[in-house]
């Protein structure tokens, strides 16, 4: 590829990343940053931002309300089928990862790989979350107002609002 195109793909692609340079490098001012998010998610809150070395796939499903900070090496997985939407007030920790799809593993005489992938489901997190350091989000869950998923736990199943969810798979622990 040269280097025309690849600025070019750079320029287009609906994903940020650090594997995207060309749009990645925006990040590191505010201002630039918050363009960049404008041009190509579906929705940027106001006073939201995008950190450094954050992962943004399929950009235009992605909404982000206000006040919300995408912290470094967070994924945020979407595609052409699924959207991830986040309301407003979240605070997402480091390292956490969102998916809206996952491989295809049920047929033994197929290498997973061959598989393809189940079908896609959005994943939506209401105002006022806290996501945790290093969770895991998994496709088709809510994440209910007001509720808290702590650091490092899988997300399988929805999360009722006001509460406070742990573990791996994460489990109710208390209300709020």
């Amino acid at each position: 590829m040269g280097l025309i195109s690849r600025l070019r793909f750079w320029a287009t692609t609906n994903r940020i990343g650090p594997d995207i340079p060309l749009t990645h490098w925006m990040l590191h001012f505010p201002g630039l940053g918050r363009w960049l998010a404008t041009r190509k998610l579906g929705g940027f809150g106001r006073d939201s931002v995008l950190r450094p070395f954050c992962y943004l796939v399929e950009t235009r499903h992605i909404e982000i309300g206000e006040r919300v900070v995408i912290r470094p090496n967070t994924m945020l997985m979407a595609d052409s089928d699924a959207r991830i939407v986040i309301g407003d007030d979240v605070l997402i920790g480091a390292g956490v990862h969102i998916y809206v799809n996952n491989h295809r593993f049920d047929r033994a005489d197929m290498t997973i790989v061959d598989q393809g992938y189940f079908p896609s489901s959005d994943v939506v997190i209401e105002d006022d979350v806290w996501i945790g350091a290093n969770a895991i989000l998994l496709p088709g869950v809510r994440i209910g107002r007001h509720s808290v998923v702590a650091a490092g736990s899988v997300v399988t199943k929805s999360v009722d609002a006001h509460s406070v969810y742990a573990g791996v798979p994460a489990k109710k622990i208390k209300s709020i």
